[in-house]
């Protein structure tokens, strides 16, 4: 796809090797824009961890995600660590050697899972963690400390998988690195968070894709409810509701043995909202 590039190696690289990664800020506009929200730290949002919640997901160009950070602004807190709202996050998914996660989310399976290592570099904190999406369409996130970022699977991790999933942890292998800035909401009236990803990158061994452009929304709930900022504010937009999985979009992109057929059309949108994106840009 157009999303594909390739990074010159400097030695042969196996989809575990950590790539070399650019945080380059897409829109320079946000920082300033992110300045405004009254901030919250780790310490207070426990009280909205929400491991157990609703997803509800939107696709939105860096202009779109700025008109709607100026309109919500009094109705949330703004995570903060160290004084920083632009958070960086680096995350290492795990599959089987035939892709069987990345497939049962793609046909649709009702009962899926990810499972993954993700390093939250601001804070220097790394978890081992696994997302169970439920046929009732909850989504349950069950995740571990580790003093580093997971990069193969061992004895212990195997055994707390075997105990919080079906999964087998011995048939699962490094399959995709992923990198994204975020941005964190907490709503000051609800049981609520809203996380902003841009900057999204995809990297396995010397193969990259960029989303360039784009931010990916994620409202966090722990009950199906409308009385949201955000939610109000997607709907003045007229932006709707849309299912994303950044390791499904990911292995699409930088996989050719994988099926795609299923997600080829969310691909070829993204593109396009990409190149509308970029078109703003240079008219602006």
């Amino acid at each position: 796809t157009k999303m594909e590039r390739t990074l010159q190696p400097t030695t042969k690289q196996q989809a575990w090797v950590l790539p070399p990664t650019v945080w380059a800020l897409a829109q320079p506009n946000l920082e300033n824009l992110t300045a405004s929200f009254a901030p919250i730290s780790l310490k207070q949002m426990d009280t909205v961890a929400l491991l157990n919640r609703v997803d509800i997901k939107f696709i939105m160009t860096t202009e779109q995600l700025l008109t709607t950070l100026a309109q919500i602004q009094p109705c949330y807190w703004m995570l903060s660590i160290n004084g920083q709202r632009l958070n960086h996050y680096r995350t290492l998914y795990f599959d089987t050697p035939n892709f069987g996660l990345y497939h049962d989310h793609v046909t649709g399976r009702a009962e899926r899972y990810k499972v993954r290592s993700r390093e939250y570099i601001d804070s220097h904190l790394a978890f081992f963690e696994v997302k169970h999406k439920t046929r009732k369409d909850r989504t349950i996130k069950e995740r571990i400390p580790t003093s580093d970022q997971v990069v193969q699977l061992s004895s212990e991790t195997n055994r707390w998988l075997r105990q919080v999933s079906p999964l087998d942890g011995s048939l699962l292998e490094p399959k995709l690195w992923n990198t994204f800035t975020r941005i964190t909401l907490v709503s000051r009236n609800y049981t609520e968070r809203v996380t902003l990803d841009v900057d999204l990158a995809f990297y396995a061994g010397t193969k990259v894709a960029r989303l360039d452009g784009l931010a990916i929304a994620e409202v966090k709930m722990d009950a199906n409810f409308g009385a949201s900022a955000f939610l109000e504010q997607m709907r003045a937009q007229r932006i709707r509701q849309q299912g994303f999985s950044k390791y499904s979009i990911g292995v699409a992109s930088l996989y050719e043995q994988v099926k795609k057929n299923s997600i080829k059309p969310k691909m070829l949108w993204l593109e396009k909202m990409m190149k509308g994106a970029s078109q703003y840009e240079r008219n602006n």
